[in-house]
């Protein structure tokens, strides 16, 4: 118990430095609000799309490929997402209610849950994880892409605009453009895979400081019940059900422990980026982030030791 405690602090603590620095930065005026916006619109763009295209290229899509085990996750992300979805069309304001559904369902699997993974499995973590992630990445990038665009302010919502927002989403053009390079094997010269990855690398620390920027007391107060909400929903509920329906479905060991921990995964700052992105609600978007990784210490722990007492993993 102590162990994992202690692995997801190890890898929660970095974030939230990351974070704190923003809130200085802004406070000391060495950033200001053209920073953030250009810094959030640089990450939207070009960083993130080039992290979540390297992720993918190298990923090896024949280690630890398990199609029942892929399928049930889409499922039961898809059940998640409209979970959240219904109960904020019934509890959340209208405006709100995109921003709610994604930091309910969206999580951070990319840097934590597969962090995690690996850090209790080794290598098959590591390939299971990384196989699971390119699953993820388009999965969440498209379901987040359309309840976006239904709430985002002005937005058209017919069918042909929430398909050319999907479309044209920066985050999914990286996904799909990497899956015919992974899928065959496509070499790309080291020159290019290296400068790729120093431009890839700056995607976390200005996500987060530019989360950090954004960041006030006041907004945590006046966004704090709906936050809550939906912090609730993200490490709470929806991982309940979800491990359980893994449970039901006959996973076990390690493969019932990866699904939990990137169930249970707090928002992904990915939400903030494409929340400001379209002209949303940042601000509690950025509070949601904050709280769920502050509770995934105690909830990722928590769930963990439930596993193991009744022996399942």
């Amino acid at each position: 118990m102590f162990a994992v405690a202690a692995q997801t602090l190890a890898i929660t603590a970095p974030v939230f430095a990351m974070l704190f620095l923003g809130v200085a930065l802004k406070r000391l005026h060495w950033i200001d609000r053209a920073f953030i916006d250009t810094a959030s619109s640089l990450v939207f763009r070009g960083t993130m799309p080039t992290l979540l295209f390297l992720g993918i290229v190298r990923a090896d899509l024949s280690a630890a490929l398990q199609p029942a085990l892929l399928l049930f996750f889409v499922a039961a992300t898809l059940v998640c997402f409209l979970l959240a979805w219904g109960w904020a069309i019934w509890r959340i304001a209208h405006a709100e209610r995109g921003i709610y559904t994604q930091g309910a369902f969206r999580g951070n699997n990319g840097i934590i849950g597969l962090a995690l993974a690996t850090s209790l499995y080794g290598d098959y973590g590591l390939s299971l994880g990384a196989v699971l992630g390119g699953v993820v990445i388009l999965c969440y990038n498209v379901l987040s892409a359309i309840v976006l665009a239904i709430y985002s302010p002005g937005a058209r919502t017919g069918p042909l605009a929430i398909a050319r927002s999907i479309l044209i989403n920066p985050l999914i053009i990286g996904v799909l453009l990497a899956i015919p390079f992974a899928y065959w094997q496509i070499a790309l010269p080291a020159w290019l895979m290296t400068s790729a990855e120093y431009f890839a690398q700056m995607t976390l620390p200005l996500a987060l400081i530019c989360i950090g920027g954004t960041l006030s007391l006041a907004s945590l107060r006046q966004s704090s019940g709906i936050a809550l909400s939906a912090s609730l929903m993200k490490m709470v509920w929806l991982p309940l059900l979800a491990t359980y329906g893994a449970w039901m479905y006959g996973f076990r060991e390690a493969d019932l422990a990866i699904l939990f921990l990137y169930f249970a995964s707090p928002t992904a700052a990915a939400s903030f980026v494409m929340a400001r992105a379209v002209g949303a609600n940042h601000e509690l978007a950025a509070a949601i982030i904050v709280i769920t990784t502050l509770a995934a210490v105690i909830t990722t722990n928590v769930g963990l030791l439930i596993l193991q007492w009744g022996g399942w993993i």
